[in-house]
């Protein structure tokens, strides 16, 4: 099956507790407005001229790709964040690139880490950055947590 060239995207996050880790996630996804469709995991590449929109409504049921990073905890006190960083090239031709990661630990220093990979693969492809953006979530667990950061894909 070969799907169309996204056209648009937007930023989600989202954090939540659940009875159980899926139940978490499942709420996460909810918390980031993606939560009742299929979200697509797809690399890592943001397609030229692809323009950012405010998050939208997706119709229930649809298969969404998303670039997006995601843990869940069972220990209560820690902290865990998910984070996705897009590094724009100067070239607007060329693709952007999408990093991602979630993890135990606070916010700032997941962004500051999926924005220095994101530059890192722009440099891996020989491509000057002109602007990096990170978003993010973090989340204090109480019994069962979950975090998820996503770059939502559409046309």
């Amino acid at each position: 099956m070969i799907l169309s060239t996204p056209t648009k995207y937007f930023l989600a996050a989202g954090c939540a507790e659940g009875g159980s880790a899926l139940n978490a996630f499942d709420a996460a996804l909810m918390a980031a407005c993606i939560g009742n469709t299929n979200i697509v995991k797809m690399s890592s590449i943001l397609p030229p001229r692809c323009q950012e929109v405010p998050p939208i409504r997706l119709p229930a049921g649809a298969l969404v790709p998303a670039a997006y990073a995601t843990i869940s905890c069972d220990r209560p006190g820690q902290i865990i964040a998910a984070a996705v960083g897009i590094a724009f090239p100067e070239d607007d031709d060329y693709p952007a690139l999408i990093m991602e990661d979630a993890g135990p630990g606070g916010l700032k220093e997941m962004k500051e880490k999926v924005s220095r990979m994101a530059v890192e693969g722009m440099e891996m492809r020989g491509q000057p950055t002109r602007r990096v953006v990170a978003r993010g979530v973090e989340h204090r667990v109480e019994r069962h947590g979950a975090v998820v950061a996503a770059v939502v894909l559409w046309n």
